[in-house]
């Protein structure tokens, strides 16, 4: 039985990995399950069917296979950033997580490409939506930056809470493309990668807020 199990989750994992590679360059719509299993070398071609269902459920999969350590490394941060009130402190929270973990898997990743496919799609973008961004530690950091700007109406907050996570999303992806392509990149490493978006995602944040008037609004 023990060997069994192994078998079965080094298979799931061989699938995991090939339809994040294959997601990440092709897109997930452009891709069949049949493609993912021959990537993995499954002879079988209704491996991703039988390990995980639809679609949409091998999508989930390769999400929360990500969400884990990202969400350790997020606990870890929150804890040093305690009850600060620099708006820094809390964006960098939301950003070096996710760089962490793409340097520690070293060179070529797929996730962050795998992630912006991802959050373009009307029908799959939920799904990285509550399984990364609706964590408890993902409360404590937007609760933190809330908390920094709290004359902020809630529709300013949204609105720039999304904008920082277009800008995460996509300048990951895209470094993660030129470090594939083995082209020049505008910043050494991810740790560095990541101090210029939280320098942008903070001046982002303490920007101020035109608030529409009812007449502009209507």
């Amino acid at each position: 039985m023990a060997v069994r199990a192994e078998r079965v989750h080094a298979t799931r994992e061989q699938l995991l990995t090939a339809a994040e590679r294959l997601f990440a360059e092709r897109g997930v719509f452009a891709v069949s399950n049949r493609q993912v299993s021959e990537a993995a070398g499954q002879g079988n071609n209704t491996a991703v069917g039988y390990h995980f269902g639809t679609k949409t459920d091998l999508v989930r999969a390769i999400v929360r296979r990500h969400a884990a350590p990202i969400e350790r490394l997020q606990q870890r941060m929150v804890a040093e950033a305690g009850d600060s009130a620099d708006v820094r402190d809390w964006v960098a929270c939301l950003v070096r997580p996710l760089t962490e973990h793409l340097a520690d898997m070293g060179n070529p990743t797929w996730y962050a490409r795998f992630s912006a496919q991802v959050m373009t799609d009307p029908a799959l973008r939920g799904i990285v939506l509550e399984e990364a961004y609706t964590s408890p530690t993902m409360m404590r950091i937007v609760d933190g930056l809330n908390r920094c700007r709290p004359e902020l109406p809630p529709e300013i907050r949204a609105e720039r809470d999304d904008m920082a996570r277009q800008v995460i999303v996509h300048m990951c992806a895209e470094r993660e493309r030129a470090l594939a392509d083995d082209a020049p990149t505008p910043r050494p490493s991810w740790h560095d990668a990541a101090t210029g978006m939280i320098d942008a995602i903070a001046g982002l944040w303490l920007a101020p807020a035109t608030i529409p008037t009812r007449e502009e609004a209507s």
